[in-house]
């Protein structure tokens, strides 16, 4: 008898790249503000992020260096030590995975001189919350953990009585 060996073509499927999925991207918000911290945390966890909440600036620091986030929300005006010492300690943290952790600003205070003093400590954004929607932290967060490495391109504010443009 003759026995025909058939053959089937290999067939190779590459699955598409895709971004690594919200649940496994960690976020800690350093905030005093209770609302505050509770409406963003929530637009977050809703959207597949696992949030860490710190309410003062002391905790805040333990919590980035035992969590290290992939990113952090800080306010500048906190109970115990406030965001510009917590921002100093992380960034001149001997762990380059914590020292190098995207940071967006996210606070009501919008002098020159604040946003000036974040920006020589590398942040990656500076928000006024009082002038974006959770939405808009949610975008900004998307945005920057696309592209960890730049640093904000804060535009200082000319105007007296006008909040800076933000990016």
């Amino acid at each position: 008898m003759d026995t025909q060996e058939t053959t089937q073509p290999a067939v190779t499927t590459t699955a598409p790249q895709t971004p690594a999925a919200p649940a496994n991207l960690k976020v800690v918000i350093v905030e005093d503000d209770v609302a505050m911290r509770e409406i963003v945390s929530h637009k977050l966890s809703t959207n597949g992020f696992t949030v860490k909440e710190a309410e003062d600036g002391q905790e805040g620091i333990d919590l980035i260096i035992s969590e290290k986030p992939n990113i952090v929300l800080l306010d500048l005006m906190l109970p115990e030590v406030d965001g510009f010492k917590v921002l100093e300690t992380i960034r001149k943290n001997a762990d380059p995975s914590i020292a190098k952790t995207p940071i967006i600003i996210l606070s009501n205070l919008w002098s020159n001189k604040d946003i000036l003093k974040t920006k020589a400590l590398n942040v990656q954004a500076y928000l006024v919350k009082a002038y974006f929607t959770t939405e808009e932290i949610l975008k900004k967060v998307q945005e920057v953990l696309a592209n960890p490495e730049k640093s904000a391109e804060l535009s200082v504010n000319d105007t007296a009585g006008a909040p800076p443009i933000n990016q």
